[in-house]
């Protein structure tokens, strides 16, 4: 049973509205089986009038690069791993959802052309470029994911997260405006990790803020407790 916990006080508005939920699935992250896609899936049209999963296929070669691959075999990589990884999510909602999958699936051959997630992510790009706290905090972040990436022991260095933030400036739209992306008035942001800039940003305590209506929430799994 999975338990959705508003990150801030401010993600309990639109996590109790219901309207829409956009599942974030990680490529190259063993966590999403297609049974837990589906575990998803099912908690998501069971609560909310709408849902997506978002698939971040296409930055991921971003990473790869910082990794050190050349941005040839890293394109390719990323496109082998963006293509298992929609094949999951299909599989998982054939189980549980009588429509067509593909409509539910955000990945970047679908937000390339989306004018409201364009936009945002050139705001992202701005910001950075701008604001140097912004851009301080967007490496941070960028450096819990490659810290996961790298040998025991290792940490990226300065040139890694500077190639390697482009994969979170492009997951950025997502965080700050789903609402915007999904066209609905009100959604959440559902991943099972916390992560501190998500948590800053949605406390209002940097520069760019999320849009009206828009929610995070880290996904929990609820034990059913034992009838005594």
């Amino acid at each position: 049973m999975l338990r959705p916990l508003p990150l801030t006080e401010h993600c309990a508005d639109p996590l109790s509205r219901a309207e829409h939920v956009c599942i974030g699935v990680s490529p190259f992250n063993s966590y999403f089986t297609v049974d837990r896609i589906a575990d998803l899936a099912r908690w998501a049209i069971s609560g909310f009038r709408g849902f997506h999963f978002f698939v971040p296929d296409g930055p991921s070669a971003f990473t790869l690069e910082a990794l050190g691959y050349d941005p040839v075999r890293a394109a390719q990589k990323a496109q082998r791993q963006g293509n298992y990884t929609r094949n999951k999510i299909v599989r998982a909602l054939r189980q549980v959802y009588p429509s067509d999958p593909h409509v539910r699936i955000l990945d970047a051959t679908v937000l390339e052309t989306d004018p409201a997630y364009l936009n945002l992510l050139s705001e992202a790009h701005q910001r950075f470029a701008t604001d140097a706290e912004f851009a301080e905090h967007c490496l941070g972040a960028t450096g819990w994911v490659l810290d996961r990436r790298l040998p025991h022991g290792e940490h990226p260095s300065r040139d890694q997260l500077r190639s390697a933030v482009r994969y979170f400036l492009a997951e950025l739209p997502m965080f700050v405006g789903t609402v915007a992306v999904a066209g609905v008035g009100s959604s959440v942001f559902a991943y099972h990790q916390r992560v501190a800039f998500l948590e800053r940003l949605y406390r209002g305590e940097l520069s760019w803020r999320p849009l009206p209506g828009q929610g995070f929430v880290v996904l929990e799994n609820a034990v059913p407790e034992r009838a005594e």
